[in-house]
């Protein structure tokens, strides 16, 4: 499935509400005391693959970025080639590309680093959803990041989206990325309006990361998703978006819409409380079956059907 530019952080030439933790790596940069390897913590979708992109920007390419406004130029040749996964002086790994970033994946890039950079340049090493990496490729990252070459630095993003190995956590400088309600309201209205997209929900119902949000919206939109009909009924939809496309965003939105459907139920104070959460761990725990062993779709949707006629 193609997606709007818009899903990718790389497109981003503005960075908002930020503008702290951006002034905290250019000035570590600038006093050359940048720790070789930092670790960028916090929900996926708030902002620090963005925060990481601008940084590199006013890095390589100072003429073309307003430190003042955080704005990346359009006329900027070194963001058209980091765009591209071109820019020599920068390797980009993604641990959900594949799931899992393979131990054959680390052994070429240890082999990349270990040749001297472009005109004597630094160069970054971008980790994202490191935590999605496996257990074998971490630890065979352990080397790398303890001996780095003098020009190398390592940027690991973690999206928390399950824990990340003590070994790796101990050897970086951790910085955690926390919005605010209102900083997360203010960048989502930011985005939407930048995009000129439509909100179709509120984002005021259930906290969602500014990233989440603009993507959540979107699928929403674009297959006439109403967060109003029957659960089982969307459940039925995005299960089916997700085994046509194979991609996890469609069961994140199946996540964030059970939330919003028990939410609303104790609100109304149809049920016991503790009655709501039993039948909300049921059926994450049901999902997670379907991803983790690959049971049937058909099975899973009567399971939750049943669930929720019986109570």
């Amino acid at each position: 499935m193609t997606y709007p530019k818009f899903f990718d952080a790389k497109n981003t030439l503005k960075l908002f509400e930020l503008e702290k933790d951006f002034n905290f790596l250019s000035s570590l940069y600038t006093k050359k005391v940048l720790p070789k390897t930092l670790l960028l913590t916090g929900n996926k979708g708030s902002g620090k693959a963005t925060l990481l992109n601008h940084f590199l920007a006013s890095v390589f390419d100072p003429n073309n970025y307003d430190k003042k406004k955080l704005l990346i130029s359009e006329n900027s040749i070194f963001h058209k080639q980091f765009k591209s996964n071109v820019f020599t002086n920068i390797i980009y790994l993604n641990g959900s590309d594949h799931k899992s970033v393979k131990i054959d994946d680390i052994r070429t890039l240890k082999k990349e680093i270990s040749k001297s950079t472009i005109l004597g340049k630094d160069r970054f090493i971008v980790l994202d959803d490191v935590e999605l990496f496996n257990n074998n490729s971490l630890n065979a990252l352990l080397k790398a990041i303890e001996e780095p070459n003098e020009r190398d630095f390592f940027f690991l993003i973690n999206n928390k989206a399950k824990p990340l190995l003590e070994t790796i956590k101990s050897r970086a400088l951790e910085i955690k990325i926390i919005l605010n309600k209102e900083q997360n309201l203010n960048i989502i209205n930011n985005l939407m309006d930048l995009y000129n997209l439509e909100i179709i929900f509120d984002p005021k119902i259930i906290k969602l990361s500014p990233g989440n949000f603009i993507k959540f919206n979107y699928i929403i939109k674009e297959f006439d998703i109403s967060i109003e009909h029957d659960l089982v009924e969307n459940l039925s939809l995005l299960l089916n978006l997700y085994k046509k496309n194979k991609d996890i965003l469609f069961i994140n939105i199946i996540f964030f819409i059970v939330d919003l459907y028990f939410k609303k139920l104790i609100n109304k104070n149809i049920y016991e409380i503790n009655n709501i959460y039993e039948i909300k761990n049921f059926i994450f725990d049901h999902l997670n079956k379907f991803l983790l062993f690959n049971i049937n779709q058909n099975a899973l949707i009567n399971a939750i059907d049943k669930k929720l006629n019986y109570e």
